[in-house]
Formats: C-alpha cells, sequence, structure tokens
C-alpha cells in the first residue's frame, strides 16, 4: 500500500496534543484590525481546540502526526 501524503496547509497550521486532541490558532489577526472590536481580537489572541466533530476530518489530513 502507498504511503499517504501529510496536507502542507494543515500541518503548519495544527498540532496534536499528548492527549491527542488538535490544536489551532485563531485567525484574522494580521491586518485591518481597526475595524474589530476589543474583544473579538483579545479572543483571536489565544489558541483553541478542533471541535470533536471535525476531529477525523484533521487526522485524514496529518496521517503521521503524533
Amino acid at each position: 500500500m502507498p504511503k499517504v501524503k501529510t496536507h502542507s496547509g494543515a500541518k503548519k497550521r495544527f498540532k496534536r496534543t499528548a492527549t491527542g486532541k488538535f490544536k489551532f490558532a485563531h485567525v484574522f489577526k494580521r491586518h485591518l484590525l481597526t475595524g474589530r472590536s476589543k474583544k473579538r481580537k483579545r479572543q483571536a489572541r489565544n489558541s483553541a481546540y478542533v471541535p470533536a466533530a471535525h476531529h477525523h476530518q484533521i487526522e485524514k489530513l496529518l496521517p503521521y502526526k503524533d
């Protein structure tokens, strides 16, 4: 059986935690920030976890991520 390729975009965006969850950084924090509320910008600073409903999709993109 041939090897499965890892998705290049996904490997830059997601990290697997020790418990097996996927962690990612929020988007929309580079430019045009003046139109956004303080709350929205503050919440985007923190990292978040991929919901369980989308977990299978990320695992497909990152087959060898341990």
